[in-house]
């Protein structure tokens, strides 16, 4: 009886132990499953890009030190931009959404589809990774976004070819347009393209061509880059260059951060301005070479606490504030600060240029030390700006006070 005891205490013994096996084993399959599911779709880290790569642009040798803190010159104050960690920030790879990246494909769905994953993610990178061409037709990236968003090109980004290959439906006013955000980079070591010859040729209004000839063109033709009723933006860089129209427009934004950047059109290419600004407030412009066939950098209507640093211009019409009061507008600019410049080879070098019949006030502007080499007309203030030979004489003008020239060369 003893024995057979002994023996049912054993198989019951077995039973459990066996039992507990097959619990634990069931557990870790099931705990395997649940992690693999439950992976991210976007790219954790790195993807073939372990770090921002230095700029390609260098500063341009000015005729002073650029200046100690590339900050905005005044409210609202930010950190101009993330600042990245490869193996906790999330990288949203263009290629990884369909992207082709040949130069012929268009992969405008692609960028979206990356946009509207970054967008929801804090300190996300869109990728336009190095070694790739990537064309794409007009679009609006929309905001708002989790803050801290940087769009990083990194390869080549450029237009359609001339205007029989811009599609139908699309404006034929703007490229790329940026639109509501707050605390987004634009960046990276490659270069916009924006294939404006042929855009250049269109018929409509003249320019000057070659040994004092007239040319045509351009007629409504697409600026490159357009950021609107934006704030704490940083464009940081890249090249930007033969954009059909502007290069790059900043309109409605507050708080605007450039460095760094290389913008290139041809000497005769019309209406390529540089940098352009309108009804936005303190903009900090530092250490960029810009050369192009209009205004390098042009300041609009409703401008105040801009701060230009260490800039190169040339060829280009220089460094204008207008125009301003057009159609018997409004219009009113303050505090703007050129120091530290280069500007060669240009029609103009600083100017200030109001129509007739407007009113309003441009005051507190500051030119300081620049080298001028081969310009035209140094110094311009302009208060019968008209592009035709009928203008009319009118009673009223934009008010133009409180100007200093300091060590002008």
């Amino acid at each position: 009886m003893e024995k057979i005891f002994l023996l049912l205490c054993l198989i019951i013994i077995i039973t459990s132990s066996s039992i507990n096996v097959d619990a634990r084993h069931h557990i870790s399959k099931k705990t395997k499953s649940k992690k693999v599911n439950n992976a991210p779709s976007p790219i954790e880290g790195s993807v073939n890009e372990p770090s921002p790569l230095p700029s390609p642009v260098s500063p341009p040798v000015s005729p002073v030190s650029s200046p100690s803190s590339n900050v905005v010159p005044s409210d609202p104050s930010y950190g101009g931009g993330p600042t990245l960690n490869p193996e906790e920030d999330c990288i949203f790879d263009v290629m990884e959404y369909g992207a082709v990246g040949d130069g012929t494909t268009d992969d405008t769905e692609a960028f979206v589809a990356a946009w509207k994953a970054a967008c929801q993610v804090e300190s996300a990178v869109l990728l336009a990774p190095a070694d790739r061409i990537f064309m794409i037709t007009s679009t609006i990236f929309y905001g708002p976004c989790k803050p801290g968003l940087e769009f990083r090109v990194n390869g080549v980004l450029m237009t359609p070819e001339g205007p029989d290959c811009w599609p139908k439906k699309d404006s034929t006013r703007q490229w790329i347009v940026f639109y509501k955000l707050d605390n987004m980079t634009f960046t990276g070591t490659g270069t916009i393209e924006g294939n404006g010859e042929k855009w250049w040729e269109l018929p409509c209004k003249p320019h000057r061509g070659p040994n004092g000839s007239t040319l045509p063109g351009p007629c409504d033709s697409p600026s490159m880059i357009r950021f609107f009723m934006s704030s704490n933006l940083t464009v940081r860089g890249l090249r930007i260059q033969n954009s059909p129209m502007f290069h790059m427009k900043f309109d409605g934004c507050e708080g605007v951060l450039i460095d760094q950047l290389s913008i290139s059109s041809p000497k005769l290419s019309p209406n390529t301005d540089g940098i352009h600004i309108e009804n936005t407030k303190s903009v900090g412009i530092y250490n960029s070479v810009i050369a192009n066939g209009d205004d390098c950098i042009s300041i609009g209507p409703g401008c105040s606490n801009v701060e230009i640093e260490a800039v190169t211009c040339g060829p280009s019409h220089g460094i204008s504030i207008g125009s301003l009061g057009v159609h018997n507008s409004q219009a009113c600019v303050s505090n703007i600060t050129v120091r530290n410049a280069i500007i060669r080879d240009s029609d103009n070098g600083v100017r200030i240029k109001t129509w007739q019949g407007g009113s309003g006030s441009v005051t507190g502007l500051s030119f300081d030390t620049i080298q001028m080499e081969n310009v035209r007309n140094c110094i311009i203030i302009d208060q019968y700006y008209c592009l035709s030979k009928g203008c009319r004489n009118e009673t009223s003008a934009v008010s133009v006070g409180d100007i200093s020239y300091r060590n002008i060369k």
